[in-house]
């Protein structure tokens, strides 16, 4: 069930918010200053925010920039005046969206529905993005773009080079032996010949890497068993 924080200094107007809301299914916090907002903001993470913009204390706008240091979900400002520079200020502080009063309580449930359906999908494609993304200790290997990077410098692998790098990040704490890498890079048989395939890109993965087979920092073997990269 979502949560969402309503700051108005108005009564009438947070207690209809809450009503729509509430019929919604949503979980509604209700605040009529900011100070107190401010609160259950450093303690609880909502998943939406509705802020008047005219508030006795803290007003609408410094709560949003608040709310922007530490939280990216969507924040709707309220405002009683029509004008663009209300809008453009909201929107300059990192809100996503603003209302004018007086307001139809449809049309904000509305924008509501609308900036979480965003945000959740948003959410996702981040999380998508993010399983292509493997990192160790400074190494950065991106397996959509096919970019690595070690310490903030790219690192020109060749395709099989990569791949063993990815397979060894994809197992981080175990032991990959080395029938295991080449089976998964070429399908192929493994013959004893296969296991210096996988030793000389092995080397030039570690020359590349500035790593070194005895005091290993990324790739370490382990003798008559295979490769690993410390889960660390």
């Amino acid at each position: 069930m979502n949560s969402i924080l309503v700051v108005d200094d108005e009564p009438e107007i947070t207690d209809l918010i809450e009503l729509y809301l509430t019929n919604e299914n949503y979980t509604v916090h209700k605040f009529y200053s900011g100070k107190d907002a401010v609160k259950f903001i450093d303690e609880n993470k909502p998943d939406l925010a509705i802020l008047d913009i005219m508030l006795p204390d803290v007003n609408g706008f410094k709560i949003c920039q608040h709310i922007r240091e530490k939280h990216t979900y969507p924040i709707i400002m309220l405002t009683a005046k029509d004008e663009e520079i209300d809008k453009i200020t909201g929107l300059s502080f990192g809100a996503d969206d603003y209302i004018t009063k007086p307001f139809r309580p449809l049309e904000m449930v509305a924008r509501v529905k609308a900036q979480l359906r965003r945000y959740k999908t948003y959410n996702q494609q981040n999380t998508a993005e993010s399983d292509f993304i493997l990192t160790h200790l400074g190494l950065i290997l991106n397996i959509k773009t096919h970019e690595c990077t070690l310490n903030e410098k790219p690192l020109i692998l060749t395709p099989t080079e990569f791949n063993i790098l990815r397979i060894l990040l994809e197992h981080k704490g175990e032991v990959v032996s080395a029938e295991g890498l080449f089976h998964e890079i070429w399908q192929d048989e493994y013959y004893s010949k296969s296991n210096n395939t996988i030793t000389v890109h092995i080397r030039h993965l570690r020359e590349k890497m500035s790593d070194t087979i005895d005091n290993p920092k990324y790739i370490k073997t382990i003798w008559g068993v295979g490769y690993k990269i410390e889960n660390r």
